[in-house]
């Protein structure tokens, strides 16, 4: 009856964390949808753009990527996947938020991340990443962002600051996450994943820091309410723990 009672309270437990992610953004709403990209605003500044990679192993994958709004200026995080929905976000921008893209920034080097670099670079918009993104871009022959960071840097959309750091190998060698503080809002990009997905793409993974590496995340950021991974849905400081437990050693 004891183990009964546990798997009971483990099962109503997961349901209330569930319910309690879906009630957190039930307020979503998709703003703009075509074949290439989809955009969500979940907050009254934060928006999720949505794009599709087509790969061998796991088929058309919906990438996330993040919007962060104050007044007239943005700062996004992670291109996507290609020119034509990249140019799509960018005319989004401008047309309905009537607003200044300041700067994308490319939380790792994989497509999904750099995917639209071109199209940035031919509206005048500076890209920003990790200088072992940079590296590992040219290496891998992927576009490469035009402006090199050690570590952290802090980039401003109006009023938000997003912090973007650098804490230690995981999905790549290279992956950041971005922090908005005033808004409690994370992208963790391909670093960080949904609820009850699996391990995914591993073949420029550190499977034995990965762990480690969103522990350091967790503990940076105490207070973080909203977590977007880099595919799959939004939730909140759950996705960390998930993550942690799902590459511990």
């Amino acid at each position: 009856m004891k183990s009964l009672s546990k798997i009971v309270f483990l099962s109503s437990a997961l349901f209330f964390l569930s319910c309690s992610s879906q009630k957190k953004f039930e307020k979503a709403k998709v703003v703009y949808k075509t074949d290439n990209l989809s955009i969500i605003q979940l907050s009254g500044d934060i928006y999720q753009h949505i794009s599709y990679l087509n790969t061998d192993s796991f088929g058309k994958v919906e990438c996330n990527g993040m919007i962060v709004k104050d007044g007239n200026e943005t700062v996004i995080l992670d291109t996507p996947t290609n020119d034509k929905s990249t140019g799509e976000l960018i005319a989004w921008i401008r047309n309905s938020l009537h607003s200044k893209v300041n700067s994308v920034v490319a939380t790792h080097f994989h497509d999904d991340c750099v995917g639209g670099l071109k199209e940035f670079d031919k509206n005048n918009i500076p890209s920003y990443a990790n200088n072992k993104t940079i590296e590992l871009a040219k290496q891998n022959g992927e576009n490469v962002p035009g402006h090199g960071f050690n570590d952290t840097i802090t980039l401003n959309a109006g009023k938000h600051k997003i912090l973007v750091k650098y804490f230690g190998e995981g999905h790549t060698k290279d992956n950041v996450v971005a922090y908005i503080p005033d808004e409690k809002a994370m992208f963790g990009g391909c670093l960080i994943k949904e609820m009850d997905a699996t391990k995914g793409y591993l073949g420029d993974a550190n499977v034995q820091a990965w762990s480690q590496t969103v522990e350091k995340v967790k503990a940076q950021y105490p207070d973080v309410k909203m977590v977007m991974p880099g595919h799959g849905e939004i939730g909140g400081k759950e996705l960390l723990d998930y993550t942690i437990k799902l590459f511990r050693q």
